[in-house]
């Protein structure tokens, strides 16, 4: 006698968080999960460590050439909002490591050209991911400007001197703080769940850009566990390069590129 398949039920408004996952998506993985996928991405790292680390270096000098050109314009007050962004289209720039990854799998030499000319399965559909992701950023950076004058109306930005004191002094700067932070949260929250796994798919597999980041989405949804303690990894690793003036970036960069291809393989 044939067991009947079950058909899930129409989510609802009155569903509970565990009707909105699917058990198609779910890997099982525990919570130390992204450890493996650091060791492996380390390994990466330093099999041939050269194109890594220039690929690494060339972010590096891309964002302080950015933040120079900013201060040099009087955009300062971008700083902070554009750092944040850099952890929305953080994936998109990592295409090249995920090749090199992918390479050292196939038992290919990796190489910084090979690296920078990043030739997708998905050929432009990758374009269409790396718009919304710019997208994004654009918006999240004209959302934080809107979220200052919402709580200190239109007085200038004092200037990064200042900025502290305004920030940790005044009820206004506290409430500002939580409010961002809330909404970058959103923000970054989005773009890491369309994206983390849409990136590397969109290179290794002839998909839709829509088809690639509704995965991801399903992806990290399901497998929340793991996809937390992985998000909480990369914004420290994040921190902890901008608490070195971003010279970190040169290491810390391809390092979690690496370890996303890595991500990628064991969740696809």
């Amino acid at each position: 006698m044939v067991a009947r398949q079950q058909t899930p039920e129409l989510v609802s408004e009155v569903s509970d968080i565990e009707e909105t996952r699917n058990e198609r998506w779910k890997r099982h993985l525990s919570a130390r999960a992204p450890v493996q996928w650091l060791a492996s991405g380390w390994r990466d790292l330093w099999r041939n460590p050269v194109p890594s680390l220039l690929y690494g270096l060339a972010v590096f000098l891309a964002s302080i050439v950015f933040i120079v050109y900013m201060f040099d314009t009087g955009r300062d007050y971008f700083l902070f909002p554009a750092l944040a962004g850099f952890l929305i289209v953080g994936p998109l720039v990592a295409a090249g490591l995920y090749l090199k990854s992918r390479d050292l799998e196939a038992g290919v030499r990796p190489t910084l050209r090979s690296m920078l000319a990043v030739q997708p399965m998905a050929g432009a559909q990758v374009f269409f991911t790396g718009m919304l992701l710019a997208m994004l950023m654009l918006l999240w950076m004209r959302a934080a400007v809107l979220v200052y004058a919402l709580f200190f109306g239109v007085r200038p930005f004092p200037g990064l001197d200042h900025i502290a004191e305004m920030l940790f002094t005044t009820p206004s700067g506290w409430a500002m703080l939580v409010v961002g932070s809330l909404i970058g949260a959103l923000f970054a929250g989005f773009a890491f769940a369309v994206s983390v796994f849409s990136i590397p798919m969109l290179l290794d597999r002839r998909v839709d850009a829509l088809t690639a980041m509704g995965v991801s989405t399903a992806l990290v949804w399901n497998n929340l566990s793991p996809m937390l303690a992985w998000g909480a990894i990369v914004l420290g690793l994040f921190l902890l390069s901008v608490a070195t003036g971003l010279l970190g970036l040169i290491v810390v960069f391809p390092w979690l590129g690496h370890a996303t291809w890595h991500a990628y393989k064991e969740m696809r």
